[in-house]
């Protein structure tokens, strides 16, 4: 049940792909670059309502958070309400239930998710309105199953920083990155682990402020989920708990096909450990998060511009051999490696530049690029070091 809650579109799609043993794949062509048909820009604030929100925050283009926000105020926290509500028919209860759910993890929790991403990045509203900007992270979050700024800590603090190399406690390095086995280490090491290791992290950098923000965070929302459960724990099950597991097991998911394909002779290399989508509604929905390389290159850089800079700098992704998709995000990435359809995969990379003559040369590509990395190399003593002062050592 919980993985079926964790992937209802990802469960769909394994049931499309499904195909009889006898299946003869038929050879796909690799696609040359296309129209980028993402989004790049938002509609001009109109309405005297538009006019106000702007006012509140720090870039106009964001106005649609500002949207996203109230229907997820006005649709979850009134359901949530309502499975706490004591005596209430059973059958009321279930509906609820089964709303709550949906609306969750079906129609909000990308485009929440995604948007929380941008505006960890970016702040949202202006300094004198700064105490809106923990209307997210502290309120709408935690129905998501989020606890209150461990997500900024864990992506801001140390992934993006750390860039999946080994002191990510986040990198997909060292797993064999299309193997069910090694994915399921990846990810229950997260569930069960990954608060210890990220505080481990930041005890080894330093960083008291995040160390105590984690902390915080994770203790709160451990102690509101108790403290409810003694109150209605079937309904604290299903508005936190619930969603605590699969949050965390979507966004591992999301991050093992980021960082699938990687190349170890450069693993640093924002173009060569990180993949591009392009060209999907889950870019449109989502806020452009399939454009991961140039995210990692400047994770800073306003949703609404990265294709604009994906087309710019597209000699770029040329020289350094990225992975780029058309037409497919990163579920599907990750469904596609996971079942060994790397026909699929090359079906849908862009082969900028035309540097590859078959779809064969690109599986095999691909393939190499999934292999464990022995992470060994990078640590002296017990301690990171750079690719460039391992040569300087050696």
């Amino acid at each position: 049940m919980l993985i079926f809650c964790a992937f209802p579109f990802a469960y769909f799609q394994i049931c499309t792909l499904s195909l009889p043993c006898n299946f003869i794949y038929p050879r796909f062509l690799m696609i040359a670059l296309p129209e980028i048909t993402d989004p790049v820009s938002v509609p001009k604030p109109k309405s005297f309502l538009d006019r106000f929100f702007v006012s509140l925050i720090r870039d106009e283009r964001d106005l649609p958070f500002i949207y996203l926000t109230i229907k997820i105020s006005f649709t979850l926290l009134p359901l949530a309400a309502i499975l706490f509500i004591p005596g209430i028919p059973v059958w009321v209860w279930w509906v609820a239930a089964i709303a709550y759910q949906y609306f969750n993890n079906v129609t909000f929790k990308g485009p929440y998710g995604l948007m929380m991403h941008c505006t960890s990045h970016r702040a949202w509203f202006k300094q004198e309105y700064n105490f809106l900007n923990f209307y997210l992270p502290w309120i709408i979050g935690p129905f998501f199953g989020q606890t209150p700024e461990t997500y900024y800590a864990h992506h801001v603090g140390m992934h993006h920083p750390e860039n999946n190399m080994p002191d990510d406690e986040s990198s997909t390095m060292k797993f064999q990155r299309d193997s069910i086995k090694d994915f399921g280490v990846y990810v229950g090491t997260f569930l069960f682990m990954g608060i210890y290791h990220l505080c481990s992290y930041f005890v080894r950098k330093q960083r008291k402020r995040l160390l105590y923000r984690s902390v915080r965070g994770e203790l709160l929302f451990i102690a509101m989920c108790v403290a409810l459960c003694f109150i209605n724990w079937p309904a604290t099950l299903v508005v936190f708990i619930l969603p605590f597991f699969t949050f965390r097991i979507i966004a591992m998911t999301g991050n093992w096909a980021q960082h699938a394909f990687i190349v170890a002779d450069d693993p640093e290399n924002c173009y060569k450990n990180s993949v591009t989508c392009i060209n999907t509604k889950y870019n449109i929905k989502c806020w452009n998060d399939g454009y991961h390389i140039s995210h990692h290159i400047d994770p800073t850089m306003h949703w609404t511009e990265h294709p604009v800079y994906f087309k710019k700098t597209l000699q770029e992704y040329i020289d350094n051999d990225a992975v780029v998709f058309d037409g497919i995000h990163f579920l599907h990435v990750f469904i596609y490696l996971m079942r060994d359809r790397y026909d699929l995969l090359a079906k849908h990379f862009v082969n900028l530049g035309n540097r590859y003559h078959s779809d064969e040369e690109v599986m095999a590509v691909l393939k190499s690029r999934t292999k464990k990395i022995d992470i060994a190399p990078y640590f002296v003593t017990g301690k990171y070091i750079s690719l460039e002062k391992e040569v300087e050592l050696a």
